[in-house]
Formats: structure tokens, C-alpha cells, sequence
């Protein structure tokens, strides 16, 4: 079904293969590969790409090194997902006093 329909639209089809050329670059860390993507991109008509490819060049140094790196932020941000699910548990019943003790014993 899906390629019967990739098949039917070309524009469809090219937005799907940069996708996944993206995709790729994240999982893969091929940081490498970005110039070439972006220019891909470029000369394709896909407006919804060519505004994600502009919020791409503002924080290109980052997002190189995002696709590059090993390093990740998971870490940190798992832990502000856990001080936020405290802090939405116990909203409107106590105050910041306790909502301290609880984020720093519970680990």
C-alpha cells in the first residue's frame, strides 16, 4: 500500500527518502553527511524540509555535533523528567520545603 502510494506522488516519495537519510544521520552519527543532506534538500520542493533545514543552519554547531558526538544529555534530562513528575504528584498539597526533601531522596 505505502509503495503503491510512494510510487503515485514523487513529491511523497522524496520527502520520505530524506527522512530517512536524516534518520540515518542520527542513528548512525554521520555528522558528516549533513552538508550533503542539506543540499539535497535545497534542491528538492519540499517547504516543510526547507523550514526544518533553516532551523537547522541557526544552531548548526550543535546540531553537527548532536549527529557526531557520543556525548548526550539523557542523563540530565531524565532527571528533570523525574523532578517535574514529583513536582506535578504533588501540586497544591505541600510546599517547597518538602517538595526538596522528596526530590533529594528519592533516587
Amino acid at each position: 500500500m505505502v509503495k503503491q502510494v510512494r510510487a503515485q506522488c514523487p513529491h511523497l516519495d522524496a520527502l520520505a527518502d530524506h527522512i530517512r537519510g536524516f534518520a540515518e544521520m542520527m542513528v548512525g552519527r554521520h555528522g558528516e553527511r549533513l552538508d550533503t543532506w542539506i543540499a539535497a534538500v535545497d534542491a528538492d520542493d519540499q517547504p516543510d524540509l526547507h523550514r526544518f533545514v533553516n532551523g537547522l543552519r541557526r544552531d548548526e554547531t550543535a546540531v553537527r555535533n548532536g549527529l557526531t558526538l557520543p556525548h548526550s544529555s539523557g542523563a540530565v534530562e531524565g532527571a528533570v523528567n523525574r523532578i517535574k513528575m514529583i513536582k506535578r504528584q504533588m501540586y497544591g498539597r505541600a510546599g517547597f520545603d518538602l517538595l526538596r526533601k522528596r526530590v533529594l531522596l528519592a533516587h
